[in-house]
């Protein structure tokens, strides 16, 4: 057999594809086109290059742009990470990664930037609001718990929020007296808003 032969039938074998792995590879290219360009202007045919896949495999996995986007909303937020928060820590780890700069071009800073796209469009911002009862508001009242809770999680992502924003633009820590009373002040707004109703 023949050098030529060989390559034929490497060639020729199909190859398989691990459905999981193409899966979560396209779901990383449509958050980050959907970051970089919005809904309307992201393309599926990017992200399938992207992922490395062909458009016709989105369609598979995801029946179209409107799922996909719909799923890739969904895995920006983290709602089981919620539950390893430890209460009494909570207030000030929180306040110190908010003094520090955003980690841009990492998972957390490109998810963000993804969510504030999507709620300034209005083709997708009831699309964010679904997702966002649903995925970010739900977990922070059942980790709140007690008595006004829905109403003390949405004061508590609205807060986190805007803190997150301001961390955003600003892209560099924090530092000296600033940053000192920076923590100080944000901890103890994260401990009011976890303390249970008066």
């Amino acid at each position: 057999m023949s050098a030529t032969t060989t390559l034929s039938r490497e060639r020729a074998a199909p190859r398989r594809r691990d459905a999981e792995a193409t899966r979560a590879a396209i779901l990383e290219a449509a958050k980050t086109h959907f970051a970089r360009s919005g809904y309307d202007h992201a393309a599926l045919r990017d992200i399938a290059a992207d992922a490395g896949c062909d458009v016709a495999l989105i369609k598979r996995y995801f029946g179209g742009k409107d799922a996909l986007f719909v799923e890739a909303l969904k895995a920006s937020f983290h709602p089981d990470r919620l539950r390893e928060w430890d209460r009494r820590a909570f207030p000030r780890d929180a306040a110190i990664m908010l003094a520090n700069a955003a980690p841009i071009g990492e998972e957390p800073t490109h998810s963000f930037q993804f969510l504030l796209r999507t709620a300034t469009s209005p083709t997708t911002a009831p699309l964010l609001n679904l997702a966002m009862q649903e995925r970010f508001l739900a977990p922070i009242r059942d980790w709140l718990g007690g008595e006004d809770a829905p109403a003390r999680a949405r004061v508590m992502a609205a807060v986190y929020i805007g803190f997150l924003v301001e961390r955003l633009i600003r892209e560099k820590p924090l530092r000296g007296r600033e940053r000192d009373v920076f923590i100080d002040r944000v901890t103890a707004i994260f401990e009011a808003m976890i303390a249970p109703s008066p």
